[in-house]
């Protein structure tokens, strides 16, 4: 009998040490001793790995300034946990449940809208603060209480490239859309709705499908238009495949992109082809000095970093706004003064910070989405991207 009882007694002990696991797992981030775990939620590889690497820079680089944070008196180090997204919405959710049983108390990231909306809700589910950095897409934090974001919103860079396309004389315009892809999708769409209404048409409305690489069909198409500008705010990848085409075709237009395309990368990859592309950025070089001049030191100081970031101390808008996510992460834990994520997720609804970031301040709206009202027009001239101007919408 007391053989059964006992018996009895360590399976009810650990039935319940079990459903405290569980309950825990979804709503509590581990610690180990002294450290925490921060996520990184970005692409290393796949169609955005180039622009994955730069804001992961960033970060490493935020992380080498703020290696610790500080929670009811006690000082804990910030552990880094890199996964890689893969730019595939598959692999993301993969990779947001692995940080999620790393107990990650936080995360940041990342680069692209579709990854950031398919991790979303298990991020969410879980109550984990997540600040994304250049996903702009309206969906990433609707109706999602723990995404929060440091980017403006496509919405946003959709009126401003559509103010600029028609401020410079541009009343006739073609745009090529990725049919499927949220954030070219959501751009090509804010882009007609601000262009039409203020008087300009568009003449020719082109699509393709996800990895395609022949874009000579329509590009023929647009040639055959008379459009003297095209609307193109495509993932990188293909980017280059469209100018080197276009300069195939003997298609010259002015190249009208969102923010992805303001990287370095197009300069090698398209070279003299990618010279007058315009693009909207949410940082321009110059535009904080301290910023400016600690995040260069410190890619001189490795050349691996240097490599990373193409051989060069460019500085471009992803790298200010994932430098600042992880920075409003850390600002909220403290403010939160907790490791719960719905106290962190508080703490971030009512923030309005303004000292420490690249290009602060910051506080959010209702959806999470950070109130922003400047966006930077630079453009491509005799192979360097350089700044044009400071443009402002409204809110």
């Amino acid at each position: 009998m007391k053989k059964r009882l006992l018996a009895i007694l360590m399976t009810t002990a650990l039935a319940a040490s079990l459903i405290g696991c569980s309950a825990n797992s979804s709503s509590s981030a581990s610690t180990d001793g002294d450290t925490i775990k921060i996520g990184v939620f970005e692409p290393k590889t796949g169609e955005n790995g180039g622009g994955g690497a730069q804001e992961e820079l960033a970060i490493e680089y935020a992380n080498s300034v703020r290696p610790t944070v500080t929670v009811d008196g006690k000082e804990y180090k910030v552990e880094l946990d890199w996964q890689d997204n893969q730019s595939d919405k598959t692999v993301a959710v993969t990779a947001a449940q692995k940080l999620i049983s790393d107990g990650a108390v936080g995360v940041v990231g990342g680069y692209g809208s579709g990854v950031c909306i398919a991790a979303g809700s298990y991020f969410a589910d879980s109550n984990i603060p997540t600040i994304g950095t250049s996903c702009t897409n309206a969906n990433v934090t609707l109706g999602n209480d723990y995404y929060f974001r440091t980017c403006y919103l496509d919405p946003f860079q959709g009126e401003i490239m559509a103010n600029w396309a028609y401020d410079n004389g541009y009343t006739e315009v073609a745009t090529i859309d990725n049919v499927g892809n949220e954030y070219t999708s959501g751009l090509v769409k804010t882009f007609t709705d601000s262009f039409t209404a203020l008087g300009g048409k568009i003449i020719d409305a082109e699509t393709f499908q996800t990895n395609e690489s022949d874009f000579k069909a329509i590009l023929t198409n647009i040639k055959n238009s008379g459009a003297k500008a095209v609307f193109a705010p495509t993932d990188y990848l293909y980017a280059p495949l469209l100018l080197n085409q276009a300069a195939d075709l003997g298609l010259s237009v002015q190249w009208i992109a969102g923010d992805t395309w303001y990287s370095n990368v197009l300069i090698q990859d398209a070279g003299d082809n990618a010279n007058g592309v315009v693009a909207d950025t949410f940082y321009a070089e110059g535009g904080n000095s301290e910023f400016d001049t600690g995040f260069k030191e410190w890619l001189q100081a490795d050349s691996s970093r240097m490599t990373t970031n193409l051989d060069s101390d460019a500085i471009v808008g992803n790298h200010a706004v994932a430098y600042d996510a992880y920075m409003v992460l850390m600002d909220a834990i403290e403010s939160a003064n907790s490791l719960d994520g719905a106290a962190i997720r508080e703490a971030l609804s009512s923030m309005n910070a303004s000292d420490g970031f690249a290009c602060g301040p910051y506080s959010f709206d209702q959806n999470g989405d950070a109130v922003k009202d400047t966006s930077y027009i630079c453009g491509i001239d005799n192979g360097e991207w350089k700044f044009q101007s400071e443009e402002k919408v409204s809110k």
